[in-house]
């Protein structure tokens, strides 16, 4: 039986209601609706009644609540001992473009939950550097998206995003359902900073696209989209993305979807990387 179980149970039981109680542990309803049953399954017995209104405690549910409590404030104090003992720590999270902004508030609250001793610092890479800072070994995680060079690298997948083309409104295609990448070749397009991953590269970038010589290297999305609102160029970006309203981002029918991912290397075993993979890992949707 895992805490994280116990942890579950507890918030269900004092919600009574399985979808409060998700909100709460920052989760949908259906991952949380079958720990609860592979609990009741582990244990051999029923813990909720299932009501109109919610859920009730069985008297075997009620014994659950008295004992879950008094273990997850074992665990608890045990975990503060250690805290104290082993010192203040610190992890080194990079992330790349808008990839943080997908996970947010739920994963800072998340893990400051679960560590609140640990002081996080944060590496923001640019476009040239899809690790962000893993390759050069300046973070201990990161957060980023695909594709790019994984040699020595691990990738959890947190989200798939299909991916599309940014262009002005008032451009011929925008009104399109989907274009094609033969569609766009030989416009203008962003240029990425030299020695950008060519795996990355050849991803957010058209073939047989013309980089505007005459316009800098582009470091962050912002830039892109700057680019194409000012000077007419074109950018891929993931769909999900925000534009300006006078931009539209229109499905690139024959480029596959870019992961969202959070990353780690594969020699690092630190207990925190594991545990921020693992909460980030739970938040996806």
């Amino acid at each position: 039986m895992e805490l994280r179980s116990l942890r579950y149970f507890l918030a269900v039981a004092e919600e009574r209601h399985v979808g409060r109680a998700a909100q709460r542990l920052h989760m949908t309803q259906p991952p949380l609706s079958r720990a609860i049953r592979q609990l009741e399954n582990d244990l051999g017995c029923v813990l909720f009644e299932r009501t109109p209104r919610g859920v009730d405690l069985t008297p075997a549910g009620a014994v659950m609540l008295r004992e879950a409590r008094a273990v997850l404030d074992q665990a608890e104090r045990l975990r503060r001992r250690v805290a104290v003992a082993t010192g203040p720590a610190t992890l080194v999270v990079g992330t790349l473009a808008d990839a943080v902004e997908h996970l947010g508030t739920p994963l800072v609250r998340a893990f400051r939950e679960a560590h609140p001793n640990v002081t996080i610092a944060i590496h923001e890479a640019d476009l040239g550097d899809p690790s962000a800072g893993l390759r050069a070994d300046l973070v201990d995680v990161a957060l980023t998206r695909t594709p790019f060079e994984t040699s020595g690298l691990a990738l959890r997948t947190l989200r798939t995003e299909p991916i599309g083309a940014v262009l002005p409104a008032d451009d011929p295609l925008a009104v399109r359902d989907s274009v094609t990448t033969a569609e766009l070749a030989g416009r203008h397009t962003v240029r990425l900073p030299d020695g950008t991953d060519e795996r990355w590269r050849d991803h957010w970038t058209l073939p047989g696209a013309r980089p505007d010589p005459g316009i800098p290297p582009m470091r962050t999305i912002q830039e892109c989209l700057q680019a194409v609102l000012w000077n007419g160029a074109v950018a891929l970006a993931p769909l999900g993305q925000p534009v300006p309203a006078s931009l539209v981002a229109v499905p690139v029918a024959d480029r596959s979807p870019s992961e969202l991912v959070v990353a780690w290397r594969r020699d690092r075993t630190d207990p925190l990387i594991r545990s921020f993979v693992g909460i980030a890992a739970g938040l996806r949707p």
